[in-house]
């Protein structure tokens, strides 16, 4: 089984009513995408050891680095700070080389990051999950 590296892993969008998927580019890096249930204590007072169930799952936040491109109307800084000053709920495609993929719908917010001297200017998307995140893998 080989490894996957990070090279050509890109993140799609698709704002709702639109059909086609649009790359989003200059992305950095990619957050960890997945999560682990709740515990949720079921332990009686006749047990000797605590008891939990598995509960709902908290994916939390997903925050996107990319490389920060203002020059036009497509770039990756526009797109996403138009969704978010929107309020837009789009839906995210995140494609690794190997053609899998982890879908999702979320809302955005956009920030800067930090400037400094011999340092690439980049920003920050936060991703505000609205639904669970499906994996398609390569057919």
């Amino acid at each position: 089984m080989a490894g996957i590296t990070s090279v050509e892993t890109k993140l799609f969008c698709k704002a709702k009513g639109d059909t086609d998927f649009t790359e989003i580019e200059l992305l950095m890096e990619v957050p960890e995408l997945g999560g682990d249930p709740e515990k949720i204590d079921v332990t009686t007072l006749s047990d000797k050891v605590k008891k939990y169930i598995p509960g709902v799952k908290d994916l939390g936040d997903l925050a996107f680095k990319f490389l920060y491109d203002n020059s036009t109307a497509n770039s990756n800084y526009r797109v996403l700070k138009g969704l978010e000053e929107n309020n837009t709920l789009a839906t995210f495609k995140v494609q690794y080389p190997d053609g899998t993929a982890h879908e999702f719908d979320a809302y955005v917010s956009v920030k800067m990051d930090a400037a400094a001297v011999n340092a690439a200017l980049t920003f920050t998307a936060t991703f505000s999950l609205q639904s669970d995140i499906t994996v398609t893998n390569p057919s």
